[in-house]
């Protein structure tokens, strides 16, 4: 997927087309910048995610005239969420109206991933896939200025930019390059392993917790359910000893929820396993001269809390607003990007601790469903500010428009 009118020299360029970048390109793009956004992969590809969304993360697809569209590609309406707790009852929660929407929604990654694209190009971004940045190009002061890149062919390129943008994921290339410090780390980490299934009668996210593990139900494309358990690596490596694939995931599944785990039977596997090891939550300084990082590249938490995405699209707009204003004075650079990676460690924080602690799976059932409380009440926080942001589109008589038209 190639898009746009092709140059050398951008305002910003943005490695990774995936929700933290593609979202931030279009953003910027909608702002009036010049913006290239590549991604190595090949479009309308997977990746490893159990892509549930939480409310915060609707909202913005909704204040960015994206949600109908979502909803256009079949992806269902998720309005209810039930919690299994060991030896407990279910507790059903009923998704109401509230910040202009009234269901969640958990898309297939290769969906939301190509919406995204598609919307950022429209908004006149170049993108292209199929091609990797390899390093950073700087200046005679050592500010970041661009890009080098090679495409699938082996062709090398550059790229120039008053700011690049690494929105590339936990192994970073910008990241790595730029020098950026992790600032905060985290202390434990869950394994995750998931499949789609068919057959499943679960119309809404269902979310259990039990002896040392977790497990969930998430309804997604095509009629198919993401089904995953989690737990520590330790465990999930044990597990697999002497067990197949299908045996480690029912003994995991009913260790979380050994009254549910008969519903497995119901269904059929759809694809091959997924999965993922484990790796310790950080946050990264997210700036520095002329680079910037959004997306797991700059704030990963364990996965144990299905808020990746959400957490993306919600930095996409800070990160998109900061550099906005620093595109139109360089001067307001330092304090427009330092507001950002204030705001997003605050909205961050109790997120970031939270996850942690459940990703220890050393809890009893009264402590995980503390945790879960403050988890939601966290949430919550985040979606008021969310709902309480003006809209994105760039105003004619703004200093950004006015400097990027």
């Amino acid at each position: 997927m190639s898009t746009g009118t092709s140059t050398n020299t951008y305002d910003v360029v943005v490695v990774g087309a995936r929700v933290a970048g593609a979202s931030t390109a279009m953003l910027l793009a909608r702002a009036g910048a010049r913006v290239l956004l590549l991604e190595r992969a090949e479009p309308g590809t997977d990746t490893l995610s159990t892509h549930g969304l939480m409310r915060g993360g609707v909202v913005q697809l909704a204040r960015w005239g994206l949600l109908d569209r979502l909803v256009a590609t079949g992806t269902p309406a998720v309005r209810s969420t039930t919690f299994h707790w060991i030896a407990e009852e279910p507790v059903h929660v009923t998704i109401r109206p509230g910040a202009g929407v009234d269901a969640l929604y958990a898309p297939r990654r290769h969906v939301l991933d190509r919406l995204l694209a598609e919307a950022a190009a429209e908004a006149g971004a170049e993108v292209r896939h199929g091609v990797r940045v390899t390093g950073l190009l700087r200046d005679r002061n050592g500010r970041v200025s661009g890009v080098r890149t090679e495409d699938r062919d082996g062709r090398t390129g550059s790229a120039r930019s008053a700011y690049v943008v690494g929105a590339d994921g936990i192994r970073s290339v910008v990241a790595e390059a730029a020098g950026a410090n992790v600032e905060r780390l985290g202390r434990h980490a869950s394994a995750v392993r998931y499949a789609y299934v068919a057959g499943l009668d679960a119309p809404g996210y269902e979310w259990m917790y039990g002896d040392g593990a977790a497990a969930g139900l998430i309804p997604t494309n095509d009629g198919h359910h993401c089904v995953f358990v989690a737990t520590t690596p330790d465990r999930m490596r044990t597990l697999r000893l002497g067990r197949t694939a299908d045996e480690a995931f029912a003994a995991l599944f009913h260790a979380a929820a050994p009254d549910q785990a008969g519903r497995l039977s119901e269904a059929t596997r759809v694809d091959r396993y997924h999965g993922w090891a484990g790796a310790p939550a950080y946050l990264r300084r997210p700036w520095g001269p002329g680079w910037a990082l959004v997306g797991d590249a700059g704030y990963f938490k364990d996965p144990i809390s299905t808020h990746g995405m959400t957490d993306a699209l919600r930095d996409a707009e800070l990160l998109a607003g900061a550099l906005l204003v620093a595109l139109a004075d360089r001067d307001l650079e330092r304090p427009a990007l330092g507001e950002y990676h204030r705001r997003r460690d605050e909205l961050s924080t109790a997120l970031f601790e939270v996850s942690d602690e459940i990703a220890s799976y050393a809890w009893d059932i009264p402590t995980a469903q503390r945790l879960l409380r403050r988890l939601s009440a966290a949430m919550s926080d985040e979606l008021e500010l969310l709902a309480a942001l003006p809209s994105p589109a760039i105003l004619d008589d703004s200093p950004a428009g006015a400097r990027l038209a």
